[in-house]
């Protein structure tokens, strides 16, 4: 069976999500971290994407990316890919792949869909008990999205920047929807967006993505609905 097509349309945020193989580890050491961003960094620059959040977890990352051109997302992930796998072989003295497959992604529409998918990435590490608190994790856009860290590899969103005039109204603004929690409810629909790659966001998005794409971007009554 053929494989899906992957959405992607210049100009329209995605969030992308990379596993480690059988669920491995991808990073062992902070050095791998650094390396890791050091290397997306020049990929989003090489192919004139825009990074607005991420998380690095141990074995698997998100990002939130915004390609200019139809091939953009595809070509910077192939270029990081590539780069960081050969780094830890040769780091580490193994062979063979490290990633689960390709990478999965999925449209994220603007307004609250996006600031939720922002959230959900920077949550990442609290939901898996690694701290109480997503400032006290240190591999992730939070302390730039929500305390004014610079990071000149972040690009902030327009949805991000109507949150307030200057970057400390913004950072507010942004800090206080983590007092709310994301329902289960969207929660799931991120996952299952992302797992299908799908669509995220409001029917009328939806539809609009579908006519575009020329293919459905909803699951139907009987799983999910091809072109």
């Amino acid at each position: 069976m053929p494989r899906q097509p992957r959405f992607t349309i210049p100009g329209i945020p995605q969030h992308v999500i990379q596993r480690g193989n059988n669920r491995e580890p991808c990073f062992y050491a902070e050095s791998d971290y650094r390396y890791y961003l050091d290397t997306l960094r020049q990929a989003i620059e090489h192919n004139t994407c825009k990074l607005h959040a991420y998380v690095l977890m141990t074995n698997h990352v998100h990002l939130l990316i915004t390609p200019s051109t139809e091939f953009g997302l595809s070509h910077a992930m192939q270029d990081l890919g590539r780069k960081y796998v050969r780094y830890i072989n040769h780091t580490y003295k193994r062979t063979g792949t490290l990633w689960e497959g390709r990478f999965k992604s999925c449209l994220v529409d603007s307004n609250d869909y996006l600031l939720n998918c922002m959230r959900y990435i920077e949550m990442n590490p609290v939901r898996a008990g690694i701290v109480a608190h997503p400032g006290e994790y240190s591999w992730s856009s939070f302390q730039t999205n929500a305390a004014y860290k610079t990071d000149e590899m972040i690009s902030m969103h327009p949805v991000y920047e109507e949150l307030g005039k200057n970057p400390e109204k913004r950072c507010y603004a942004y800090r206080e929807l983590f007092h709310l929690q994301i329902d289960d409810k969207q929660i799931q629909a991120i996952r299952d967006a992302i797992n299908g790659q799908l669509v995220y966001g409001r029917e009328e998005f939806k539809e609009k993505i579908e006519k575009t794409a020329r293919r459905k971007s909803r699951r139907g009554k009987h799983g999910l609905l091809s072109s």
